[in-house]
């Protein structure tokens, strides 16, 4: 029989499976013994900066993750980044964020907690919801014990900035304090375990610095692989336009994912499914559809992905519209005409300009009929029931209204 320290480890093998790394050696174990000894959950981070309203699959690989350990018994901690939103996590980044507004960053703090629950276990027992602006409105004292936990030299070892000091790039003072305010998250809510993607792995090791300094026990760490987007490349990202959201109708959801690179594939089945693509036994295509299948699946409903599986043959396959289509009330203008760029910033979540650039490149049709360049505001009579089609898997029924 397995001694509690044999069992410890073995515990923190399995929850650390699919991590790139677990870091230091042998911390989560350790959290794990302390847990046990004091008959407590650990208390796992997981922090977010609504900067955008959705999740997509690249938020879902960490996310199964924590609902993983969710599942082991512990508490999940998600952080809503309001505060540091108006920082911006400059990773990956040449160039100071764009700083949003304070209703922007409130609006897109709830829909991200909203769609954060598909995945994780809502039990006020598995998950507390916290916003960072509950601890960061520091006063000046606070600001400064902050600041005195870290170097100037520390943070500019950080990778990002040391490729834009290389480049002579400017940073911004704001910049160098977003390590600082998300390590002091893991003080203020005292965080066992951080995860986050490769990319956080400098913010996740300054956060031990910081609790360190404030004396308290140092989190273990769990970095976890970037999921690629769409284009099987870069970084699954909405500003790059290559994102599946964890809320895409399930029609679009399944087309998309059949739009991924067959090289991309394993990543998504290891990363979101937990197991290894069907490579040997089905050919590409079909092991494409059954991951369509099984994140339809996951996200919406097993009917739901099979009827996305038949809405997708129809439209690719039998060159047909879809069985059941979203029918959209559509506003009439004052010359009795519909203006077709806003209708499509509703219906699909575009900018106009996008919606336009889209009717100027021939991708756009009513009832089959592909819209000219100009073609912007059309008579309500020929939009009243009409078949919006953007692109070869975006439909619309058009109702006015």
């Amino acid at each position: 029989m397995p001694n509690a320290h044999d069992a410890a480890a073995e515990e923190a093998a399995v929850l650390a499976r699919g991590a790139v790394e677990d870091l230091p050696e042998g911390a989560l174990a350790d959290k794990l013994r302390a847990a046990r000894a004091e008959g407590r959950q650990l208390r796992v981070k997981l922090g977010i900066d609504p900067t955008a309203p959705d999740i997509h699959l690249g938020h879902a690989v960490v996310l199964g993750k924590l609902r993983e350990l969710q599942d082991a018994g512990h508490r999940v901690v998600l952080i809503v980044g309001d505060y540091t939103a108006r920082v911006g996590d400059p990773s990956g980044r040449s160039s100071l964020r764009p700083m949003l507004s304070e209703q922007e960053i409130e609006a897109n703090a709830q829909t991200f907690q909203d769609q954060a629950s598909r995945i994780l276990d809502a039990d006020p027992e598995r998950l507390e919801v916290r916003r960072n602006g509950e601890w960061l409105e520091l006063g000046m004292a606070a600001l400064l014990e902050l600041v005195r936990t870290s170097t100037v030299a520390q943070l500019l070892e950080r990778e990002d900035f040391a490729k834009r000091m290389a480049a002579r790039e400017s940073i911004s003072m704001l910049e160098l304090m977003y390590p600082l305010l998300q390590g002091y998250d893991s003080v203020a809510v005292k965080a066992d375990v951080e995860l986050g993607g490769t990319d956080q792995k400098f913010n996740l090791l300054l956060g031990r610095d910081i609790q360190r300094a404030y004396g308290q026990p140092e989190q273990a760490i769990l970095t976890m692989p970037i999921l690629v987007g769409m284009d099987g490349r870069q970084k699954m990202s909405k500003s790059l336009g290559n994102q599946i959201g964890i809320t895409d109708a399930p029609q679009e959801m399944y087309g998309k994912t059949m739009s991924i690179p067959d090289e991309a594939m394993g990543g998504y089945y290891r990363l979101l499914l937990r197991r290894e693509s069907p490579g040997g036994e089905l050919s590409p295509r079909d092991a494409k559809r059954a991951l369509a299948r099984a994140l339809v699946g996951w996200l919406h409903s097993p009917e739901q992905a099979l009827a996305a599986e038949r809405d997708f043959d129809r439209v690719f396959l039998e060159r047909r519209a879809p069985e059941q289509v979203q029918e959209l009330l559509v506003q009439t203008g004052e010359h009795a005409t519909v203006h077709l760029p806003e209708a499509m910033a509703r219906a699909f979540g575009m900018s106009r300009s996008e919606a336009r650039r889209l009717i100027e490149q021939g991708g756009v049709s009513l009832d089959d009929a592909t819209l000219g360049p100009q073609e912007h505001d059309v008579a309500v009579e020929r939009v009243d029931g009409a078949l919006l089609k953007v692109g070869k898997r975006r439909f619309r029924r058009l109702r006015a209204g």
